[in-house]
């Protein structure tokens, strides 16, 4: 092997690297405009004398065209359109429902499906389209999103280990092959990877990386560790005592279908019972009351607010039975999608003398009113050890009467408009859902999916397909798709690409990789072949896993042949270990979740180093085990 020569430029390009990784561990500046600053130092270094290899200034800034920029850019898109529909609510919701609202039977439901999704499109794909998911079932569980987003992650990019189309480095993988036989005798020519070749490892790893967070995620994940019970809708309870001291909670009650309080109107219920009747599930069906003068049809569910001693003598009374947490109405009272609301009736309001039972405000407004707050008093339908009960149904409304109600977002977005009331809530999602178009969404989905899986379009190009198929059916307006996009993310990616050029245009990359290697002559094989991966790896934190894997698989052959290895092993090796980025956010899913998780580089170092051993060691044992 002809000895490569130490230069100036390699120098200059290593100090880079150096201050690079410095600036990320230390984070004396926010990470983004880290990776601005290092994309200008590249630039202005490329003027100097001697240097000129190190970028192509022409050039410098291609970072933001690449595959990979506009494939996230797109994707942001696509999964904010899906959200847009309110199909993420559902999906979020069935994953509470099925695996409750633990970390211990979240994270294995949430890592394992996005793990299995990132082995048949790309690994930031998978990741983008679960991330608003996982936001959900953070709000709905109470469990930080920064104990959910980076096991859901670190699982996106094992999965793509799992077939040969799930990463780049895997799909480039067997032409690397065939041009590799080209210097190699009869005897040694290696034979293609088919697609699921490597499904055994990439099944390992996931299954591993599932367990590391399952046992080991206490320690190594920021954040408190939660065991969330499914009280979503205990929220209201709790702002209900702070703000108001209206003691209540919500709980969710079973009516069976020979109670004697089937036929009993809402109303009369309500008014006798000093509770609050909010919401029904019945056929299948969960609806907020519409109209208190409907009777109870059985069999059904109720959400009742109301005192728990109240309730549940009320329960027994009529053979009811209290589930212990919400479960249906817990999608109905999730923070996402509804929760309490604070509205005041301003001086020049049609509505002041009106009662809410002249006005049907359930049915007019879409809200459910639980207490009217004036002067120093407090009024409501629940009785509590503060409050004697007042039917506030029949109660007029005055002047500067502040109504605290029980509402969902959608609805209270459409009171702002109102000149009748001033809605002093503030902080609630006031995006419109756009359910009736979840047809298109879906459709421009799946386009793009089938692209990228049938077809040899680029990643983006079928990506924005998608993303411009939901702007031109208007799933979303445009100005939307600009706010989905985590531009932060964009920027650090797209910033970051020149550096990786340069360590592959100097020679750095194979500078070091020779010296590597020469520390290793000599060493059995299975020991080459660790190195190899390790070698893998590093060059993977900083490059691009596409130009690690074209640079090393020649490399890692060339050391096959001449140690007696198995050269296919040996290149499997090395496009398997450059999906082994977890240590700093430079890979792509890396980069999606840091701003949503609040994660620090840090958290990186902690929780990716002990992944990246794990990687190792688990790739390297089912690769021995397989071939």
């Amino acid at each position: 092997m002809e000895t490569i020569e130490f230069t100036t430029e390699m120098a200059v390009v290593l100090a880079l690297l150096a201050f690079t990784v410095y600036l990320f561990v230390s984070e004396v500046m926010r990470i983004d405009l880290a990776a601005i600053l290092v994309l200008v130092l590249v630039g202005i270094l490329s003027y100097m004398p001697g240097l000129h290899q190190l970028a192509d200034v022409n050039q410098l800034f291609n970072g933001f065209a690449s595959n990979a920029v506009i494939s996230i850019i797109a994707v942001m898109i696509v999964g904010a359109g899906l959200d847009r529909t309110g199909i993420m609510n559902k999906v979020a919701a069935e994953i509470l429902r099925r695996g409750g609202r633990s970390e211990t039977s979240i994270i294995p439901i949430v890592s394992g499906i996005v793990g299995v999704i990132s082995s048949f499109m790309q690994n930031v794909g998978a990741a983008a389209l679960f991330l608003p998911v996982v936001s959900r079932i953070s709000a709905r569980s109470g469990i930080p999103l920064s104990r959910l987003l980076m096991p859901m992650g670190f699982c996106a990019i094992l999965g793509g280990t799992m077939t040969m189309v799930g990463s780049s480095p895997l799909i480039l993988l067997n032409d690397l092959i065939q041009t590799a036989n080209s210097g190699l005798p009869e005897g040694q020519k290696m034979e293609p990877f088919s697609l699921f070749s490597v499904s055994p490892i990439g099944a390992a790893l996931i299954v591993t990386g599932i367990l590391y967070f399952l046992l080991l995620g206490r320690w190594v994940l920021p954040g408190v560790a939660t065991k969330i019970a499914a009280t979503t809708g205990h929220g209201t309870s709790d702002y209900l005592k702070r703000v108001y001291g209206l003691k209540a909670d919500v709980f969710e009650v079973d009516v069976p279908a020979n109670s004697p309080l089937v036929g009993k109107v809402i109303a009369d219920i309500n008014n006798e019972y000093n509770l609050y009747i909010i919401s029904t599930f019945y056929r299948g069906k969960a609806t907020m009351i519409q109209i208190l003068t409907a009777e109870i049809a059985a069999p059904c569910r109720l959400a009742i607010i109301g005192k728990s001693s109240v309730v549940h003598e009320f329960a027994k009374e009529f053979g009811l039975r209290v589930r212990p947490d919400l479960d249906i109405f817990s999608e109905a009272f999730a923070p996402t999608n509804a929760g309490i609301a604070e509205i005041v009736i301003p001086p020049d309001s049609k509505l002041i003398g009106k009662s809410p039972r002249d006005l049907l405000l359930r049915m007019t407004y879409g809200v459910s009113l639980l207490a009217i707050h004036r002067g120093e008093e407090t009024l409501s339908h629940v009785r509590t050890d503060e409050h004697e009960p007042t039917q506030i149904g029949l109660v007029p409304f005055q002047s500067g009467d502040m109504l605290v109600v029980h509402t969902r977002w959608d609805n209270l977005a459409r009171l702002k408009r109102d000149r009748d009331f001033v809605v002093v809530t503030s902080d609630f999602p006031q995006e419109e859902l756009r359910p009736e178009k979840v047809g298109w969404a879906l459709a421009f989905f799946l386009i793009s999916l089938t692209m990228i899986l049938f077809t040899d379009v680029r990643l983006s190009l079928c990506l924005l397909t998608g993303a411009v198929g939901m702007l031109i059916s208007r799933v979303l307006s445009i100005d939307e798709a600009y706010r989905a996009v985590g531009w932060n993310t964009v920027f650090l990616l797209a910033c970051l690409i020149p550096l990786g050029q340069a360590v592959q245009n100097t020679g750095t990359a194979e500078w070091i990789a020779q010296q590597i290697l020469i520390a290793l002559h000599g060493w059995p094989i299975w020991a080459l072949q660790v190195g190899v991966a390790i070698l893998a790896t590093s060059f993977s934190l900083v490059m691009s896993n596409v130009g690690a894997t074209v640079l090393l698989v020649p490399l890692a052959v060339s050391i096959a042949v001449a140690s007696g290895g198995n050269p296919a092993v040996f290149a499997l090796t090395v496009a398997i270990s450059t999906s082994n980025s977890f240590i700093i956010p430079t890979h792509q899913v890396n980069a999606l979740i840091m701003g949503p998780g609040g994660y620090k580089v840090m958290d990186f170092v902690k929780a990716g180093g002990i992944m990246s051993l794990l990687f190792l060691v688990v790739s390297m044992l089912v690769l021995t085990l397989l071939y």
